[in-house]
């Protein structure tokens, strides 16, 4: 636990102060300084989104998240009154660069503007965390990046940047604590959506933990393509039957436009994220994705008793 941790650097500190006249004002000094940057670390990990917002955000709808501070309960029992949390959206240049700064960096300037973006931190006296709660949020605009060749709007990640300042006690210590949300994109029309689903969705699934933000492989195995698309389809469908070898046999067929191939041959093989969502199935007007999220879709509103018992 955090609390524990925090409570063996005060004794550790307190063991050093007590020898500081064998240690002398020089070492004293820079093991000070350390148990400083050991007890910075220990906080600023322990600032954690604990409800994401929604990775598919549409302007001008409100939405809600809320962020936790694990140490907030023992270090700022004592704050006069609550700090405040700010939230704002950022590019995942920015995003990029809070990264690479350790999130030592703040940020210049917010990308979005988002209405009711402050909310106090407070540890709630029933459960004993300390919580910003963002109830009615709303992201009122956004402002474009410059896209990269044929990069469209729904394929635009950023993210809600969390912050705040606070001074611990009893140590008197000020740390300027960050996190960022998960990637989100931003529509502005409610038929951009289904296009954001399959940015987030390829993110979400091909992307690894510690990676710069927001990267992720333009080309992934075909085998993870088929778990994803299994885990997707039981999860918006509700039912536990999922898709079976000749499902994705078919759903192999169409992607790579090869009816020649046998199963086996398409293990082996990579999708790109052009032929998942750019590329337009042959004869057709709408990509893999969009096909697949409608045959989600239908299942789901007209099929899902049939296929839950394998009739279909």
């Amino acid at each position: 636990r955090c609390e524990n941790l925090v409570e063996v650097y005060f004794q550790l500190q307190q063991q050093v102060m007590a020898a500081s006249t064998e240690l002398g004002p020089e070492l004293l000094a820079r093991l000070l300084e350390r148990f400083n940057e050991v007890l910075s670390s220990l906080v600023k990990s322990s600032f954690l989104v604990e409800k994401q917002p929604p990775q598919v955000l549409k302007t001008q709808t409100k939405f809600q998240a809320s962020v936790r501070f694990l140490l907030g309960p023992r270090l700022l029992k004592a704050a006069p009154k609550p700090y405040m949390v700010r939230a704002d959206m950022v590019t995942e240049k920015q995003a990029r660069e809070l990264e690479l700064s350790n999130y030592s960096n703040t940020l210049s300037e917010s990308t979005g503007e988002i209405l009711h973006n402050t909310v106090a931190l407070e540890t709630n006296p029933t459960s004993g965390n300390c919580c910003a709660n963002f109830k009615n949020v709303l992201l009122k605009k956004i402002k474009r990046c410059e896209r990269k060749g044929s990069e469209s709007v729904t394929e635009e990640k950023c993210a809600v940047l969390f912050s705040t300042n606070v001074t611990l006690t009893p140590s008197n210590i000020s740390i300027h604590l960050q996190v960022l949300s998960l990637p989100i994109v931003v529509i502005v029309h409610g038929n951009q959506d289904n296009n954001a689903k399959a940015t987030v969705l390829w993110d979400n699934a091909f992307s690894d933990i510690d990676r710069v933000p927001f990267v992720v492989a333009e080309r992934v195995p075909w085998d993870k393509m088929c778990d994803t698309l299994n885990l997707k389809f039981m999860a918006e469908v509700q039912t536990n039957k999922g898709l079976l070898k000749e499902h994705y046999f078919f759903l192999a067929q169409k992607i790579f436009n090869d009816h020649s191939a046998s199963p086996e041959d398409f293990q082996s093989r990579h999708v790109s994220w052009a032929q998942f969502n750019k590329e337009i199935l042959p004869g057709r007007g709408f990509t893999f994705w969009q096909w697949f999220d409608g045959v989600l879709d239908l299942t789901k509103r007209c099929l899902k008793s049939y296929w839950s018992d394998r009739w279909v």
